[in-house]
């Protein structure tokens, strides 16, 4: 549903519709309907989106980044964010777009300090490798799994049998289990994409970023001068290597913060921020709020 427009951009709300799962799936072919059946043209969305490419490769545009796409490739892409759609070379390209409002994971208030971010099956759309979008791959094992889960959504919504809300929303919910799990083992995927540099990279990070670790100890590790590592990793993800190494930090932050009973003081200094007050710096521009509100809400939750 246009809602607005932003910036020039068309601004889409996504519109319940009573006695419908409130979960949108749509089938692609050639990149029709890629991005929850937005037109091609810059907008942006008041919904998360999950595009998965069952197979086919080619080329899509996101804002200013050109994206190599393949065969078990996931795009997210948060509320929010501009895309555009600028260019399209699909090959044989087939596929499925996932779409639904926050509130769906994450009942309550949409406006709360907190709102969707705090809900880690969520997270994996809030920090993507450039701006507001993530590419993850699912490997070739797991893809048969992968097209289950968006199948049994799918269904779920035509079909509308009694406790369609329910049994859709536990496959959305399994769905992005499966998608958090892939976010999480970066390094994996990089040595089934025959990255092993960069493989090589994240494990250096996973074995420092508890301690001072920063570009330079990463480039050492690697063989390579800081300044080739920044292009080598910038040209192929999008992001620099602290951000990277920042990434690894809050996510163990998250987990300390939701798993145990350390003080955010403590939880800092596990993570590689011996001064509490550039941990909190850091998090609250993160995830827009404060390590303790964080914590709070989780548990509210």
């Amino acid at each position: 549903m246009r809602a607005a427009t932003r910036g020039g951009a068309a601004v889409y709300g996504y519109r319940r519709i009573p006695g419908v799962p409130p979960i949108g799936v749509v089938g692609m072919r050639e990149g029709h309907a890629m991005f929850g059946g937005v037109p091609p043209e810059p907008h942006a969305h008041d919904f998360l989106v999950l595009v998965y490419l069952e197979c086919g490769t080619g080329r899509v545009r996101l804002d200013d980044r050109m994206w190599q796409v393949e065969a078990g490739d996931v795009l997210l892409v948060a509320p929010g964010e501009v895309v555009t759609i600028m260019e399209a070379e699909l090959h044989a390209a087939a596929g499925w777009s996932v779409y639904f409002p926050p509130e769906v994971m994450q009942p309550g208030d949409a406006g709360a300090f907190l709102s969707w971010r705090a809900h880690p099956l969520l997270f994996p759309f809030v920090r993507g490798m450039a701006g507001g979008a993530q590419r993850l791959h699912v490997p070739p094992a797991q893809r048969a799994a992968f097209v289950e889960h968006v199948t049994a959504i799918e269904r779920e919504v035509r079909e509308r049998s009694d406790g369609c809300d329910e049994a859709a929303i536990a496959h959305l919910t399994l769905l992005l289990v499966a998608v958090s799990r892939l976010a999480a083992d970066i390094s994996g995927d990089l040595v089934l994409r025959e990255e092993p540099l960069l493989a090589a990279v994240f494990d250096a990070i996973e074995a420092g970023f508890r301690g001072p670790l920063g570009l330079a100890d990463v480039a050492t590790s690697v063989g390579l001068t800081p300044g080739h590592l920044t292009t080598v990793v910038g040209r192929k993800t999008g992001r620099t290597v602290q951000q990277w190494i920042t990434e690894r930090r809050m996510v163990e932050a998250r987990r300390l913060l939701a798993e145990t009973e350390l003080t955010v003081e403590a939880v800092g200094a596990r993570v590689g921020y011996r001064d509490p007050g550039y941990f909190a710096r850091r998090f609250r521009h993160a995830h827009d709020t404060s390590p303790r509100q964080w914590r709070r809400a989780g548990r509210a939750r």
